[in-house]
């Protein structure tokens, strides 16, 4: 899961240290600010507010930041880490962490193969003809 995301569902879940409340605040507003209010991206966020456990409203928060490219915005980025940060020193905060980065349905995946290629027919053309 991204930072952004991770941020974002970790500090729904943990919401309950003003510091942590402010800064859940101040990522979100910069989301309206950046994407607009009625954006996918920010109705995504406001749909898990209401239903924080829903994987399905996880992953479509996941989906809404990589389609508004906010993993691009610096600005994003640096409020979702140091959102992670204050999450990670807040009591049971690695937990929160760790379980919503555990329950991801929906990971990157990477992989190897090989692939052949037979039956290549060849024709050449002289020059002379």
């Amino acid at each position: 899961m991204d930072p952004i995301t991770t941020a974002i569902v970790a500090a729904i879940a943990a919401v309950s240290s003003s510091a942590i409340k402010d800064s859940y605040s101040t990522l979100k507003t910069l989301l309206k600010k950046k994407f607009g209010e009625k954006s996918d991206l920010v109705e995504a966020v406001n749909k898990l507010e209401v239903k924080p456990q829903s994987e399905a409203r996880k992953a479509m928060v996941q989906e809404e930041v990589e389609a508004a490219k906010a993993n691009d915005d610096l600005e994003i980025v640096q409020l979702a880490q140091s959102l992670l940060g204050k999450l990670k020193r807040h009591p049971e905060g690695e937990k929160v962490i760790n379980q919503t980065i555990s329950n991801v349905k929906y990971a990157a995946t990477s992989g190897t193969s090989t692939a052949s290629i037979s039956n290549i027919n060849e024709n050449l053309i002289s020059e002379d003809e």
